[in-house]
């Protein structure tokens, strides 16, 4: 069986963006410190998975490298047991939520963060 550990984005500011995951999904920094590939990566997230938040240092990492461009995704869907409560520290943080849904077997919503990356938000929760 194979299981997401993963998913790395370049941001603007990663203590920034790591500090608003924190506060959004309870997470918690795993590590920080410097990329292989030059700048700045914190690990944020659960003791089994994250998301590694990166900036390079003035220099991107190479022609054609997608970490040399910012939001190169489509979206990082996070599970959460109360949807509600979590769109109100979206909207506390200035994000504004949109495309809510209910369907089988959930309920979701999406918001952009400050660097344009999109987050869908989803609860299997009754």
């Amino acid at each position: 069986m194979a299981k997401l550990e993963h998913v790395n984005v370049t941001v603007s500011d990663p203590s920034r963006t790591a500090e608003q995951l924190c506060r959004l999904f309870d997470w918690h920094v795993r590590w920080e410190g410097p990329s292989q590939m030059g700048g700045n990566t914190v690990h944020v997230g659960t003791d089994d998975d994250y998301v590694a938040v990166y900036t390079f240092d003035g220099n991107p990492p190479g022609e054609g490298r997608t970490g040399s461009r910012r939001g190169g995704l489509n979206h990082i869907g996070v599970v959460v047991d109360d949807l509600d409560a979590t769109e109100t520290r979206v909207t506390e943080l200035g994000f504004e939520p949109f495309n809510h849904m209910d369907y089988e077997p959930g309920r979701r919503f999406y918001f952009l963060d400050h660097d344009g990356i999109e987050f869908e938000v989803i609860s299997y929760q009754a």
